[in-house]
């Protein structure tokens, strides 16, 4: 075994600021995934509950296997804009039955489980997830449709919700919905296009227009329960293939449908017993510096995640700035990419591309870990050929085939960001620690070019150049950008699945390999198109 060695010292004054400064902003954290939990808040929870009704996460609580873990997606999104944090729709992944299941549950509480344009990006990476990983699709559905003053920026988009359940149909992956409420409208094609619908007694209402709608549009008098009633839909129109007495029993009908889905894994699960690292999680917390400028060297990282600590290095010498290796994760092969200084020069992309078409030949996932400030500038580097370097690892990392998890330990500036396969490079799951920062530069890089174009117009045209103003435009780039750059806003827009505790990364790298290994894995062979040499 090639068990890494640890020249890290948790008892130093470093590592204990740093330590600190990694609490603060788990802290930080908590207090906004605690607006998620709380949903639409204490009044509208009592009332939900006055009606006799579970919360959302309560539903999925009694729907997973005992004692399982729940992996929640995206639990920030839409933070930072005038919807409530959460998006009023809860997604993550779960057992059920001894099924990995992509689960999605309208949270009732917030408008009544409307969904506002950030649940419709929620919920469309969750089927991009379900789809990758072939996941069957759990909907627990209670909502009232569209947030109707957001309709806008719902209507058009919102049609891949229902594209996206008859594809994962069509390819073979099973879709469930079990309707607790309305589901209405435009919700009503979630039952009406899952593979299996359980509706509950007295409390499922789906229909296309309820009473007042469909007064207005043809002067029918009607009522819920003969318009869109569960026992109308299980007796007459056949919508409901499972009809529930009440909440209880609807999960009970969802989890025996699962167990007779046959549904299988494409590889079988790891030897069980894989070794824990050698080395403490909870010193994790203390690695990356608060100053993301100091270099911390990521096999310190890597050996308080991978199994037994065991990780043999290639390329050691060559392209020292980034790291790449072998290791396994909870039993699973793994490939591991990097950042050591954070800079990519020519030999760190060359390298990258080389192992990246290794994993491809042997069907083994990669695992990137961003700090990166982006590839070197500067004449030397240019022509060195810095650009067609760079060029090859984003072109490997793009028609790689193999699965890709990211996760952002400290920066991710630049096309750094997209060599390290980011959000828009199509990662299996990206998740990022508190510590993370990503943009297209760094605040004062950003600020001071801005500074330098607007010093090099006004010398153009002859005029003086005020330094007052170019302080305050300065100082008001350098907060914006530091501010957009933060995981939580970048979260709130989906461009990752969750900002972690590094101390969880272990536990969370494992389920997804798990879910990823419900899909075929396999690499590519060849088709990398052209490499510039």
């Amino acid at each position: 075994m090639t068990v890494l060695a640890s020249a890290l010292d948790s008892a130093t004054p470093e590592h204990a600021a740093h330590r600190e400064a990694m609490l603060a902003r788990l802290e930080a954290l908590d207090a906004e995934h605690a607006k998620a939990l709380a949903g639409g808040g204490e009044k509208y929870t009592a009332r939900h509950r006055k009606r006799g009704k579970l919360l959302a996460r309560e539903r999925i609580e009694l729907l997973l296997d005992a004692d399982t873990p729940f992996l929640e997606l995206s639990p920030l999104a839409a933070w930072g804009s005038d919807y409530p944090v959460g998006a009023s729709v809860v997604t993550g992944i779960g057992t059920v039955e001894g099924v990995e299941c992509l689960i999605t549950a309208n949270d009732p509480t917030v408008r009544g489980g409307a969904s506002n344009p950030w649940t419709l990006k929620k919920i469309l990476r969750a089927n991009e997830i379900a789809f990758a990983n072939r996941l069957p699709v759990i909907s627990l559905v209670e909502s009232g449709g569209a947030d109707l003053p957001s309709q806008k920026e719902i209507f058009i988009p919102g049609g891949a919700l229902f594209r996206d359940l008859t594809r994962l149909s069509a390819a073979g992956i099973p879709t469930i919905a079990v309707v607790f409420g309305n589901s209405t409208a435009g919700g009503a094609y979630v039952p009406g296009m899952s593979d299996h619908t359980v509706m509950i007694k007295e409390r499922s209402k789906v229909f296309l227009g309820g009473p007042p709608l469909v007064r207005m549009a043809t002067g029918e008098e009607s009522d819920d329960e003969s318009l869109g009633g569960a026992e109308m839909h299980a007796r007459t129109s056949g919508l409901a293939d499972h009809y529930a007495v009440d909440e209880y029993d609807a999960v009970r009908h969802a989890r025996r449908i699962v167990a007779r889905l046959n549904h299988r894994k494409a590889h079988p699960a790891p030897a069980a017993g894989a070794a824990p690292p050698v080395y403490d999680e909870e010193e994790l917390l203390g690695i990356v510096p608060e100053d993301l400028k100091t270099p911390f060297d990521p096999r310190e990282v890597i050996a308080r995640l991978v199994d037994g600590s065991d990780f043999d290095e290639f390329k050691p010498l060559y392209g020292p700035s980034l790291v790449t290796g072998w290791a396994r994760l909870h039993g699973h092969p793994l490939g591991i990419l990097a950042n050591a200084q954070g800079v990519l020069f020519s030999a760190e992309s060359q390298k990258a591309a080389q192992f990246i078409q290794l994993a491809n030949q042997r069907d083994i996932p990669l695992l990137f870990l961003h700090n990166t400030t982006g590839y070197m500038v500067g004449k030397e580097y240019e022509q060195g050929g810095i650009i067609k370097h760079g060029a090859m690892m984003i072109n490997a990392v793009s028609n790689s085939k193999v699965p890709h998890l990211s996760v952002l330990m400290g920066a991710s500036y630049g096309a750094g960001h997209y060599g390290m396969c980011g959000r828009a490079y199509d990662p299996r799951f990206l998740f990022a620690w508190p510590s993370a920062k990503s943009a297209v530069m760094g605040p004062q890089q950003l600020a001071g070019v801005l500074s330098i174009v607007a010093r090099a117009s006004a010398a153009a045209k002859g005029q003086p150049y005020d330094e007052e103003a170019d302080a305050g435009l300065r100082a008001m780039v350098e907060q914006q950008i530091e501010t957009e750059s933060l995981p939580m806003f970048l979260s709130g827009r989906l461009y990752d699945d969750g900002v972690i505790d590094p101390r969880d990364t272990r536990t969370v790298l494992g389920m997804c390999l798990s879910a990823i290994h419900t899909a075929p894995v396999e690499g590519a062979r060849g088709g990398f198109g052209v490499f510039r040499m």
